[in-house]
């Protein structure tokens, strides 16, 4: 009986694949990441601002969700405030990217709400491993 063949991709439903939610104003980074994460399984909705964020966590759900630090409309902190507040159960889904590694309220704030944080550039492997542990630690606190 002859076995069919289908590639991974096919094999992974859309329906299991992980949504994340991309927000970051800088267009050409924004469509390395998306297209990098897309090739990797994931589904992603990719926003420029915080303000387009928030909108998008009130549609849907999300596994994680990368956040750009600064941004115009709504900066990460403010984006991640209001998250906090309508649906805090994503706060430890956060992965913060910022290329203002030495600005201290950045730091501050990121140490304060126990964030993830890639600082730019970074590389892409190190945002899926980033992505990975998201994951790993949201499903062991389910299980417990």
């Amino acid at each position: 009986m002859p076995t069919a063949t289908i590639t991974l991709k096919e094999a992974y439903s859309p329906t299991k694949a992980k949504r994340v939610l991309l927000l970051e104003d800088d267009v050409m980074l924004q469509g390395a990441i998306r297209d990098f994460l897309e090739e990797n399984f994931y589904q992603v909705v990719a926003v420029t601002n915080g303000a387009d964020g928030v909108r998008a966590v009130l549609k849907q759900e999300f596994d994680v969700i990368i956040c750009d630090m600064m941004m115009p409309k709504l900066p990460g902190n403010m984006f991640y405030a209001a998250v906090e507040r309508t649906h805090p159960h994503l706060c430890k889904r956060f992965i913060f990217i910022t290329g203002h590694r030495g600005n201290s309220s950045v730091i501050d704030f990121i140490n304060q709400v126990r964030g993830t944080m890639l600082a730019k550039p970074f590389h892409m492997d190190a945002l899926l491993d980033a992505v990975a542990l998201i994951q790993v630690n949201d499903n062991f606190k389910h299980r417990r």
